[in-house]
């Protein structure tokens, strides 16, 4: 049964929504990866936030783009926690989509990622479902090591090599 529902308006939005997608798998935490536009399916829309409690989802991690109207609308129905993903528009950077996230009218919260920030939204509901889940709990423990290390890594090779000769 998936845990997380992963929500787009468009396939133009799979490059940062895969980013979480990718996490998720990393984690082994089940998900179920849809696209689906409010506005021009709005019946599908209301559907999949209608049923998504049922179908055993704990989080929805909901893309927003031009209109940023996801993960706000899937608040409005679903009961437990949304995170938003603002995403990179031409027209003002991503700024209008984040926005319109953190905007959201009191009793409608919406968790909200850096622009772009699938992986970080992945992270946040591994965080949200780890809190009733030690071994889920355990492997973030352990995603955080890897990153460390790398970080380690990256210093320990700075200092032996010197920054005019580190990207050689």
């Amino acid at each position: 049964m998936s845990k997380v529902g992963i929500v787009m308006g468009s396939d133009s939005d799979m490059p940062v929504m895969s980013k979480a997608a990718a996490v998720l798998d990393e984690l082994g935490i089940d998900y179920e990866m849809r696209i689906i536009s409010a506005h021009r399916e709005p019946d599908v829309f209301f559907e999949y936030a209608r049923t998504a409690e049922e179908k055993g989802f704990k989080v929805i991690i909901a893309g927003a783009g031009m209109a940023a109207h996801l993960p706000g609308m899937c608040a409005a129905i679903f009961p437990m926690p949304v995170i938003g993903i603002p995403m990179h528009t031409t027209s003002l950077g991503g700024r209008d989509s984040l926005y319109s996230i953190v905007q959201m009218p009191s009793g409608i919260p919406v968790a909200t990622v850096a622009i772009n920030g699938g992986a970080n939204a992945a992270l946040l509901a591994a965080k949200i479902l780890a809190t009733s889940d030690e071994e889920l709990l355990g492997k973030l423990k352990e995603y955080s090591g890897r990153l460390k290390s790398q970080v380690e890594e990256k210093d320990r090779r700075l200092q032996e090599t010197g920054w005019k000769d580190y990207s050689k």
